[in-house]
């Protein structure tokens, strides 16, 4: 039987230092969509859309609702169905040679621009349905920054640029018309009002500058004390104000009529709460994204200025993560570190209602450097490790105080109730009662436990060797050289009879503790890429595995020749696989930050 694929919880926008992030909104108001590695996710549906092969850049929902149209590093744009799941394509086009950095339809979803970093050209403009030319854009030195169309007629379009510049052009077809030199500094953003009666311009040299609609003549500017630059800007939906975000962390609402500030919010005064874009998504509700990437959501009809929601999510590739269960068995909180060091905790299960998917940072200080392992101590405790050399506690929404130290770079942890394994290119470390010891001196890939009444059963690899030991006495009990490649990852069944053995050629190896052998030496190789996660189930006969070829497989020791393969479950690699519900729920994590859950049916 097939799998079945469950709700997503997904990233955050990818954000950038003195570059614009591209929000946008459906018609209705209704649903988010951004960008995020070779993801586009669209908030609302919780859904992720997953074709291209490059770097997303920007993605734009139709004016008509019904399409989608996104943007990549290398020039490609794709346009495919929102109304539908399978989000099935309509047009796959190369328009420009390099990075694309903004697109805008036309008003009568037919026409799109795009603007970015081409080669021989830095915009252009084609038909949607069928990828043919409908005019050009033209007239920048420097590569294209932002976009807007129109959509009444007259059409016109605008884009800015890094050459300071802001290029009017006539439409349709697409024609330059004039160059408009308002701003000495570049251009981040440009945007007609929706009834077309003004459009306006934002850039690094902090000003906002209003233009009539349909002649491009400068209406005028707002008065800005703050010369920090500003990074975007979306018109309400009335047409009536405009808000913009600045590099200095402030959120402002600007009266189109006046050119005065109506309303302000202060988000942070530090890097990482600078405001690299922002959208209205309906007349009451702006949406801005922090440099840390945060979402903030405003209610305008808020007297108050200091109080907002927040949307946490991971930003970058998630490298390790792991389960905690709740004391009900009801849901879970499930922790992802990613490759920047940032820790999240996701509320996991039904029995968390409403709350359900929610995502908040781990408070206090945790790592500064990919997050290579987390193990949970079964006692409430999870328990991680970095490259930072740094193993620290978890104890439910905040780190330890301290953390201690590995004596080289650690590559996975195991923890029990009494102690905790970390697998280094030095050796096997325990860290037992705030002091640790190497009980292994060579190199080790990879950390399992079992936590017996009496000892720990404890397996550790080095390169192709699974050694299994118990730690009370400290004695090796079997070697296993079945592995064809470096063994990246290992796990014990809940009830400690088998142990599974992933490794870098895609080979899993089961092997059967109780009777020191192996089980399964060469008939679960579907994998084609680095195996990086192993799962058990609660059963203790299903085992799920991650790789690298961005597969996972579900496998049954009772049915060795059969499994469920989900393949393409995250672009860029699945990095981790965790069980959530007895025998047939299961949460992953991957390359793209992004947490998917599963639905897995008996075999």
């Amino acid at each position: 039987m097939a799998y079945k694929a469950g709700s997503i919880y997904p990233c955050n926008p990818a954000t950038a230092r003195s570059e614009s992030t591209k929000l946008g909104v459906d018609p209705k108001g209704e649903k988010l969509i951004y960008t995020n590695g070779r993801a586009v996710i669209h908030i609302g549906l919780s859904h992720a859309y997953t074709q291209h092969t490059q770097t997303t850049t920007v993605a734009r929902f139709s004016p008509s609702g019904f399409y989608a149209a996104s943007a990549d590093v290398a020039g490609n744009v794709r346009i495919w169905d929102v109304t539908q799941t399978e989000n099935s394509l309509k047009l796959a086009t190369r328009p420009l040679s390099g990075k694309i950095n903004d697109l805008a339809w036309d008003g009568e979803s037919k026409r799109i621009i795009v603007g970015g970093e081409g080669k021989d050209k830095f915009g252009a403009a084609f038909f949607m349905d069928s990828g043919s030319s409908c005019g050009e854009i033209a007239g920048h030195a420097k590569p294209i920054t932002a976009l807007s169309i129109r959509h009444q007629r007259p059409f016109r379009a605008i884009s800015g640029s890094d050459d300071n510049s802001v290029i009017f052009h006539t439409a349709v077809p697409f024609k330059y018309d004039k160059m408009i030199n308002t701003h000495t500094r570049f251009v981040r953003d440009v945007a007609f009002s929706p009834n077309g009666d003004l459009f306006a311009s934002v850039a690094s040299d902090g000003k906002v500058f209003f233009y009539e609609g349909k002649t491009g003549e400068v209406k005028g500017q707002v008065d800005r004390e703050a010369t920090s630059s500003l990074m975007a800007c979306s018109w309400a939906p009335d047409s009536s104000k405009i808000a913009t975000a600045g590099a200095d962390g402030v959120v402002s609402i600007w009266d189109a009529s006046s050119f005065k500030s109506i309303q302000s919010y202060s988000v942070g005064s530090d890097i990482s709460s600078q405001q690299n874009g922002i959208v209205y998504a309906n007349p009451d509700t702006l949406v801005s994204i922090s440099l840390s990437g945060t979402l903030n959501v405003f209610d305008t009809r808020e007297s108050s200025s200091t109080k907002w929601r927040t949307l946490q999510g991971p930003t970058k590739a998630i490298t390790a993560s792991a389960i905690s269960p709740s004391e009900d068995g009801k849901g879970a909180t499930f922790y992802a570190g990613s490759f920047d060091g940032t820790m999240k905790r996701f509320d996991i299960g039904e029995g968390f209602g409403e709350k359900e998917g929610q995502c908040e940072d781990v408070k206090g200080t945790g790592h500064s450097a990919r997050v290579v392992g987390l193990s949970a101590d079964g006692k409430g405790k999870v328990w991680s490790a970095g490259w930072d050399d740094k193993v620290t506690a978890i104890e439910g929404e905040s780190f330890a105080s301290s953390s201690l130290p590995t004596k080289a770079q650690p590559s996975g942890i195991a923890a029990t109730s009494d102690a905790v394994y970390v697998a280094t290119t030095s050796g096997l470390e325990v860290l037992q009662s705030g002091s640790s010891s190497v009980i292994v001196p060579t190199p080790t890939t990879a950390v399992a436990v079992h936590h017996g009444p009496n000892s720990d059963t404890l397996a550790y690899s080095s390169g192709k060797v699974v050694t299994l030991a118990s730690t009370s006495p400290q004695t090796t009990l079997a070697t296993f050289e079945d592995n064809r490649g470096e063994v990246l990852s290992l796990a014990f069944s809940p009830d400690g009879r088998y142990l599974a053995a992933g490794d870098a050629t895609g080979r899993i190896i089961l092997i059967d503790v109780e009777k020191e052998e192996t089980a399964v030496s060469s008939k679960w190789t579907f994998h084609t890429g680095r195996v990086v996660s192993l799962a058990w189930a609660k059963s203790g006969k299903r085992l799920a595995s991650g790789g690298l070829d961005e597969n996972i497989y579900i496998w049954d020791t009772e049915k060795q020749l059969k499994n469920i393969p989900i393949r393409n479950a995250h672009p860029g690699g699945v990095s981790g696989v965790a069980w959530l519900e007895g025998n047939t729920k299961l949460v992953s994590t991957g390359a793209d930050g992004i947490v998917r859950t599963w639905t897995i049916p008996e075999l």
